[in-house]
């Protein structure tokens, strides 16, 4: 059986809105100590196609791995979906200078 070269992008692009995008399992995601299968990510239309835990790689893992903080999913799905799944940075606030007692001059 011959397999022919095929670029995989494009082939996982079966329509708009779709795509590949990795997915980090963040320590205070609700993933964390839940199966693949109890993620809740078929549900949002997200298969993972390869899972990666440190060095280790699974490819297609299946339903009953345990996620652990800092796993790494390769996934496939709505493209809006998996990035409603980013955590929101939280913007710092500057703290205002207070100003000097005394009048800044140039001499």
């Amino acid at each position: 059986m011959a397999f022919p070269e095929i670029d995989v992008r494009q082939r996982l692009t079966v329509s708009t809105g779709y795509g590949v995008a990795e997915i980090l399992v963040f320590e205070a995601s609700d993933m964390v100590g839940k199966t693949l299968g109890d993620s809740g990510l078929r549900e949002r239309d997200i298969t993972a196609l390869t899972l990666h835990r440190g060095t280790q790689v699974i490819p297609n893992p299946n339903a009953g791995h345990v996620l652990e903080a800092g796993d790494r999913l390769l996934c496939f799905g709505k493209l809006e979906e998996m990035r409603s799944m980013i955590p929101s940075r939280r913007k710092r606030m500057r703290k205002p200078k207070k100003l000097p007692a005394e009048p800044i001059h140039d001499a």
